[in-house]
């Protein structure tokens, strides 16, 4: 798909300068620029290689006024960096516009779907599956039955949603997520062995929340596993039954929450945290990577290490650990003469 510089332009209410009607069919670092591509000047450091970059088209502040000659053609703006993110937008809605049924599907003579639906090959709708407007299915995708999806959903390839799930507006999904399998729950008996306790709950995703590849949200035992509004998950996060995350809390890769554990809102919690069942986290909490939480966590709490400490404490400890060794030696020195000394 190609674009001139007049209808980028148009897209960002920005001035060309230079050949208005030059094409665009790539992006491109501004470092690594070739004919054909689009690229941008944000970082002044990068200044230097507006005037080698081979891209066809560079998208600039308003006031930017080269020292050189340029051979790529400008694209002024209020904020190039802004734009360019509009415009990365903008080519991922135009090119997730596909439209129709791809075959071989299967879709339930009970399942609905909205105006400008996509459904990729090899997927599968199952019985009274409820879904909105504009909603982009992609191959290979499960969708069990009782499922409700809103308006303007991506699913990518591969992923499964179990039954009874409710997926919210606006959210995405991205490959290989799997919502609304069973939850850990098991009980023993008087020999040790396990029994399965039914996992009857659902998973609840409100609008505009973000689910990275390959993460996992388990139905509720009973009740509902729920993501607030605005949550963002990154990529192989493990989310237990029962768990509530709150409005705009971000997750980074490789976390794990174990069930029942409410966090609050506007959280940040780093890559390979683990969170403990049955206990509350506040808003606002920050948890640096690699932290294990094991207990309720105050409002506005910035936390770090295993079991984590408060950040502050965290730091001024860390000096003493590195130097354990040298004061294990000087304890050793100061017990040897104390002994010489007695005796």
């Amino acid at each position: 798909m190609k674009f001139t510089a007049t209808q980028i332009a148009g897209i960002l209410e920005g001035e060309v300068e230079g050949n208005p009607q030059i094409t665009v069919h790539k992006l491109s670092k501004i470092e690594e620029g070739e004919t054909g591509s689009l690229t941008f000047l944000a970082n002044p450091k990068y200044t230097s290689y507006i005037y080698s970059t081979k891209a066809s088209i560079t998208i600039v502040n308003r006031d930017f006024a080269p020292e050189q000659e340029l051979t790529t053609t400008l694209i002024k703006v209020d904020d190039a960096y802004k734009s360019f993110s509009k415009l990365l937008e903008y080519y991922n809605q135009v090119k997730s516009n596909k439209v129709g049924v791809e075959q071989p599907s299967f879709v339930s003579e009970t399942a609905k779907y909205g105006e400008g639906f996509y459904l990729g090959a090899f997927s599968y709708l199952g019985d009274n599956v409820n879904i909105g407007d504009n909603v982009k299915i992609y191959p290979n995708v499960y969708i069990g039955e009782n499922v409700t999806i809103g308006d303007n959903v991506l699913i990518f390839a591969g992923s499964k949603i179990y039954s009874e799930s409710v997926i919210g507006n606006n959210c995405v999904i991205h490959s290989g997520a799997i919502i609304g399998a069973d939850g850990f729950g098991f009980t023993p008996n008087e020999k040790g062995e396990y029994s399965k306790v039914p996992q009857t709950g659902n998973v609840i995703l409100e609008e505009n929340v973000d689910v990275g590849a390959g993460t996992t949200i388990d139905r509720a035992t009973l009740g509902s596993t729920i993501l607030r509004k605005g949550v963002k998950l990154d990529n192989q996060i493990q989310i237990a039954h029962n768990v509530e995350i709150g409005e705009h809390t971000a997750i980074a890769a490789q976390t794990g929450i174990a069930g029942s554990t409410k966090i609050g809102k506007y959280c940040l919690i780093g890559g390979q945290v683990g969170i403990v069942g049955h206990i509350t986290i506040g808003d606002r909490v920050r948890i640096q990577a690699q932290s294990g939480i094991g207990r309720n966590v105050k409002d506005g709490e910035v936390l770090q290490g295993s079991p984590a400490l408060n950040y502050g404490d965290y730091n001024k400890s860390y000096v003493h650990f590195k130097n354990l060794p040298k004061l294990v030696n000087t304890i050793n020195e100061i017990e040897k003469k104390a002994k010489v000394d007695h005796d």
